[in-house]
């Protein structure tokens, strides 16, 4: 196989057992952008089995897809413009996210057309400015007190959670709570309040209210690898494994150009690797040599630019890697997708998420 994502379901199973130790909150595992790139229904039907009470989706069309296969499991969906198909969400009984007045009106009216009372979550924006209700709030208040709806959550989400010791935490969780208290005035109660994502159920116990969103975490990569250390700190086990076929191997002199704009050249006699797979695929155009692959027992390093469909690393003259073996691109063998971050100048959540579906899975 040219290139494949190994996904270890134990991995993501342990990872959720190891935050239902530290919190009396139910789990809603988010499973968005195809669950963080892993495979939305694996992963869901995984999560769900491992502890999990809710799923969450950014987009509305993620949660219908795991009504259709099967999934019974609460689900929030919370990034739909107005253009989404509320109907086709109330009738799947999937709850939805009421970020502004005219997000309220949309979803009444579908649900009104239905015959069905919708389940919403009400959003409000404490800091993060994003999404969420913030100056329409006042006004929001009367309408939501006769719209005929039932107001399950209460929500928000934290900008600086993996700073820990930022005051922006605490302003905003005191937000949420002077924001809910005024929501009660108005005879409005919803059950379950969350603000907390990862980095605050990891850090902020106060912050777990009924349900925690546990995003990057369950996956096994830490939310910040420099405010709150790697994977392997915090206990996680992360669940992707990427591997790509040795296209070609082949000994090249010192000072040979490699790749497009010959930005590199070899610093010595020395035998590369031509690995299959490239930015097509997910692989970061820009990445450095803090990145490469393990293969026949040792880290090679990339060299040159990454192209549509290849990267090209230096395996070093004395390595014994051939055409056809398989490569570790990331995994614990050799580079980790924090190296492959740091290497690309992102973060841990883009290289997971970016791996693309012509890069099969394949679930142990």
């Amino acid at each position: 196989m040219r290139a494949v994502a190994e996904i270890n379901l134990k991995a993501i199973a342990s990872n959720i057992a190891l935050i239902e130790s530290k919190t009396s909150a139910q789990i809603l595992a988010v499973v968005k952008a195809d669950a963080y790139g892993h495979g939305l229904i694996p992963v869901a039907k995984c999560a769900i089995a491992s502890g999990a009470t809710w799923l969450g989706t950014a987009l509305l069309e993620e949660a219908l897809t795991l009504r259709a296969s099967g999934i019974s499991a609460p689900i929030i969906a919370w990034l739909t413009p107005p253009s989404s198909d509320f109907k086709a969400a109330i009738e799947s009984n999937i709850d939805l996210s009421i970020p502004s007045l005219k997000h309220l009106e949309l979803v009444v009216a579908a649900g009104k057309a239905l015959g069905k009372k919708p389940r919403v979550h009400i959003e409000i924006d404490t800091g993060m400015g994003r999404g969420g209700l913030l100056g329409e709030w006042e006004e929001f208040l009367i309408a939501i007190k006769g719209a005929d709806v039932e107001v399950v959550g209460f929500w928000s989400h934290f900008a600086r959670a993996d700073e820990p010791d930022e005051i922006s935490n605490i302003n905003q969780l005191q937000d949420l709570e002077r924001k809910l208290e005024e929501l009660r005035e108005q005879g409005i109660n919803p059950e379950y309040i969350h603000i907390a994502n990862s980095a605050a159920t990891l850090t902020n116990e106060s912050s777990h209210k009924e349900i925690i969103r546990l995003g990057i975490s369950m996956y096994g990569l830490s939310p910040d690898v420099k405010t709150l250390g790697n994977s392997q700190s915090l206990d996680l086990e992360p669940a992707m494994t990427l591997k790509a076929e040795v296209h070609l191997v082949k000994r090249v002199p010192a000072g040979s150009p490699i790749g497009y704009g010959a930005t590199e050249l070899t610093s010595r006699d020395t035998k590369l690797a031509i690995i299959a797979m490239g930015y097509s695929d997910g692989i970061p155009r820009n990445t450095t040599n803090k990145a490469g692959v393990y293969v026949a027992g040792a880290k090679a390093p990339i060299i040159g630019r990454v192209s549509m469909d290849q990267f090209v690393v230096d395996l070093g003259p004395d390595s014994e890697a051939k055409a056809g073996d398989i490569a570790e691109v990331f995994g614990p063998s050799g580079y980790s997708i924090d190296d492959w971050a740091d290497a690309a100048g992102t973060i841990n959540y883009e290289i997971v998420t970016r791996i693309a579906s012509r890069v099969p899975r394949i679930y142990a």
